[in-house]
């Protein structure tokens, strides 16, 4: 039996941006039921009550979407007991170690040369149009894993921001959830206690000046124009989110069906 997830959010310790994304309501009347689907940041650095708590939510199935980057510099996840774990690696939007060496360890005017005038934002666009485009395979296997087996599940990235955020985001659409209760979830990673934290190799006050931190802040903020640049690129290239459902990802009416009636009240 799931525990069903009060209002207010559990203080999770060493788990960033947590949350049920229960009670998000379709275009005809239902609601995504509540804990059947969880979002968060990474779980390398679970507590032993944020275990014992996750451990609480019946969960199925893990759906990591870090790469070996990722996994190398935060660590592997808690291991939950009777839980599966999915490792679908999604490209991080700032990928590459030497761009992420450059925002750990680089100075003024190295940041200024890769972040600077939009580029940062840019960055964030470009990745979130790519990952709607070439990482369809992953997409299909979710929402089928979560069709037949895989709930209550949770999905997390790095920051479980954008490469969970988007993979929550297609789950939505695929539930007919609301457009802007989609967006309204997406931007609630903005919020303070959820954010990711900025780890700068320099402890000096100059590594953290508020130009620093302006000109990483787009890779760090949950942007609506990210969300949006995703679901233009599902119009543009495949004319709308039921053929990009059905082309792309390869689900069926029936799969579809399913995954409503396993998700949704």
């Amino acid at each position: 039996m799931t525990q069903q997830i009060p209002s207010t959010e559990p203080e999770l310790t060493g788990v960033r941006n947590f949350r049920d994304v229960g009670g998000l309501p379709t275009v005809d009347g239902r609601r995504v039921r509540h804990g059947m689907l969880f979002r968060s940041g990474h779980l390398a650095h679970a507590t032993e009550e944020d275990v014992v708590f996750l451990s609480s939510l019946g969960l199925h199935t893990i759906f990591d979407f870090r790469n070996a980057a990722d996994q190398k510099l935060e660590g592997p996840d808690v291991e939950l007991p009777g839980v599966r774990n999915v490792n679908l690696p999604l490209s991080d939007p700032a990928d590459g170690a030497e761009f992420w060496k450059m925002v750990r360890d680089g100075d003024l005017d190295q940041l200024r040369s890769i972040l600077a005038d939009g580029k940062g934002a840019d960055r964030m666009i470009a990745s979130y149009r790519m990952i709607v485009k070439e990482r369809t395979a992953e997409h299909s296997r979710v929402l089928r894993s979560l069709a037949e087996d895989s709930v209550p599940a949770l999905m997390h990235c790095a920051a479980g921001k954008d490469r969970a955020g988007l993979s929550v985001a297609v789950t939505l659409l695929a539930l007919g959830v609301e457009r802007d209760a989609i967006f309204d979830d997406y931007l609630k990673s903005n919020a303070r206690h959820r954010r990711y934290k900025v780890h700068r190799s320099s402890s000096s006050a100059s590594a953290y000046s508020p130009e620093v931190m302006e000109l990483l802040s787009p890779l760090f903020d949950a942007r609506a124009e990210y969300l949006s640049a995703a679901f233009e690129t599902v119009e543009e290239t495949w004319g709308g989110v039921d053929p990009y459902l059905e082309k792309a990802l390869g689900l069926t009416p029936e799969t579809r069906e399913r995954l409503r009636e396993r998700l949704l009240d």
